[in-house]
């Protein structure tokens, strides 16, 4: 019999719940071995391996990447490979996280003594604090929970979560010891939306766009061309190359409605006063703060006074900063 709508909410809620209470007793595990932990990868000299087998195995290879895009150089290194092989991955220095919720598969047996030959030291990310990985440890940090989610208590669920948090308080800790900053970390994001909000500044995104600007005795007319051509929705009012007002397709809608006499008037005339402005060097998303506290789609960029151009959001939405 299926399970109706209501049971699959009610798994749902129950798997989350055990899940959430298993890592909130993380806390209690957390004692010396921690900060011991901690401070060793800090002084150390070489990177930090870390290893593990089955879906332990996958949680190594998340916190790997973590502690790579944080600053710490790490290396994912799978238990049944290292054993037949890849154990020169290891070196002199190195630091190894051995990742296991029992702490004694054969496959963790083996390679936990071939480190421990090599003077490496080991930190164990474990369920199981009496475990064959447990004693053979440097530091233990403990990821013991009461129950796996599923219903068997059989499939990993609640110990590889519990790992994977371990494995991010290990990284941020790491991360704030060493003052890892936000101009750190777009280093590490070159590429995709993170990299892009860390580094990409109002002058790259200006860099290709035409700088729409008319004088304030202009006509109506040539301000109508100056802002269709330039394909912005808007274009400055410049005087000797200083902003003193800009005019959007709004104004122009505006101003064709209230008034017949239009062809007589002047930018100056229709221009709206003290407009938000920004500097070139200013990062982009805060650009995109700006627009949205203000409810407009373009600001005008000005250095020292003097115009630069437009950036719309538009540019905003083509590099992904939204």
């Amino acid at each position: 019999m299926q399970n109706t709508k209501k049971n699959i909410l009610e798994i749902a809620k129950q798997t989350i719940t055990i899940e959430s209470k298993a890592i909130a007793n993380l806390i209690n595990f957390l004692d010396k071995n921690f900060e011991n932990a901690i401070n060793f990868i800090l002084k150390s000299k070489g990177r930090v391996i870390v290893t593990g087998i089955g879906k332990s195995a996958n949680i190594a290879s998340k916190i790997v990447a973590t502690l790579n895009s944080t600053g710490t150089p790490s290396i994912f290194m799978h238990a049944a490979d290292a054993i037949h092989g890849d154990l020169g991955i290891v070196q002199k220095d190195d630091v190894v996280i051995c990742i296991s919720k029992s702490g004694n598969t054969p496959e963790i047996k083996v390679l936990v003594s071939l480190i421990k030959d090599s003077k490496n030291k080991i930190i164990a990310i474990t369920g199981n604090i009496k475990s064959f990985l447990a004693e053979q440890a440097d530091f233990i940090l403990n990821t013991t929970v009461a129950q796996e989610a599923c219903p068997n208590n059989l499939a990993p669920t609640t110990s590889t979560t519990a790992q994977l948090v371990m494995g991010d308080a290990l990284a941020v800790c790491l991360l704030e010891m060493r003052d890892f900053g936000s101009k750190d970390f777009a280093k590490y994001h070159p590429g995709g939306t993170l990299g892009k909000r860390l580094f990409l500044r109002v002058n790259n995104l200006i860099l290709n766009n035409a700088a729409p600007k008319v004088k304030p005795s202009d006509a109506i007319s040539d301000v109508i061309i100056e802002i269709s051509e330039k394909r912005l929705g808007a274009t400055a009012v410049v005087e000797n190359n200083k902003i003193i007002g800009i005019i959007t397709d709004g104004d122009i809608r505006r101003m064709l409605k209230n008034n017949f006499n239009f062809m007589s008037l002047t930018a100056k005339d229709i221009m709206g006063q003290n407009p938000k402005t920004i500097n070139s060097d200013t990062m982009a998303v805060k650009a995109l703060s700006i627009m949205e506290s203000n409810n407009i789609t373009q600001l005008l960029v000005s250095d020292n006074d003097t115009y630069k151009g437009i950036v719309h959001l538009h540019d905003l939405l083509k590099e992904g900063i939204i």
